[in-house]
């Protein structure tokens, strides 16, 4: 593919793309990605599309002052955009930027009336477990039915939408057949999860500053009453005020 060598064909290549890209991005931004927009193929056809439609609308409002204010004094000179550059820039940031955005706003707007039940914009369950997530223990049930976990704090990491499900705890800690917490792997540099490889996954918050993970399962903490997610899905931490953010010592 050639890539356009002259002004005019950059100037249509920007009215093709443009329009569409901005309320395209708006739109996603506003009511959360869908599994139909994964392939950046479908995304751009539909950012083209969209500029088609608003191209079309413009010329249709608007040609004839456009054209007058692209084109120059003389017969087949198209240097107004260069002797009016304030007024072309309004022109553009209202036709580029202004009206897609307009268009993207009233459209999610008018989705969400017809919704008759309330709407995350986060992709999967994955995300929304993760999303401003604090300091936590972290426990997976593997396929072989053993368990794994660790600290989950500043310094560790949940992908998200669209790529695959991974978790990485910043330290590793020795769970029993039970599911039971023992103690802090020496010398651990953090562990890594992928969903592929567990089917259960629960959040154990410690009830206290220092608290240890085998006293939240034995009393201090009921296992069941902290946040399970199953399946895949993802997102990052976010350090918030007020949580337990380093990680519990031993024994404590």
């Amino acid at each position: 593919m050639q890539a356009p060598s002259t002004v005019m064909q950059v100037a249509l290549l920007i009215l093709l793309v443009l329009p569409g890209a901005t309320y395209q991005f708006l739109r996603e931004r506003w009511r959360g990605p869908v599994a139909g927009e994964r392939v950046l193929g479908e995304r751009l056809l539909r950012a083209v599309v969209a500029s088609i439609v608003l191209d079309a609308a413009y010329l249709l409002a608007a040609g004839p002052h456009l054209v007058r204010l692209a084109r120059g004094a003389g017969p087949g000179d198209w240097t107004g955009l260069l002797e009016r550059p304030r007024l072309v820039g309004a022109v553009t940031a209202l036709l580029f930027l202004v009206v897609p955005a307009a268009m993207a706003a009233s459209v999610s707007w008018w989705e969400s009336r017809r919704r008759r039940a309330s709407y995350r914009p986060v992709p999967t369950a994955w995300d929304h477990a993760f999303h401003d997530r604090e300091s936590c223990f972290v426990r997976v049930r593997l396929t072989d039915g053993n368990w794994a976990g660790g600290w989950y704090g500043a310094s560790s990491y949940a992908s998200s939408f669209p790529h695959p499900a991974e978790l990485f705890l910043e330290s590793a800690w020795t769970v029993d057949r039970d599911g039971r917490f023992g103690t802090r792997v020496d010398g651990t540099g953090g562990l890594l999860l992928r969903a592929d490889d567990f089917d259960v996954l629960e959040f154990l918050v410690p009830p206290v500053a220092g608290a240890d993970p085998r006293k939240a399962d034995n009393g201090g903490t009921d296992p069941g009453s902290g946040a399970v997610a199953r399946g895949a899905g993802p997102a990052r931490q976010r350090a918030q005020p007020g949580i337990l953010a380093e990680e519990p010592a031993e024994g404590a």
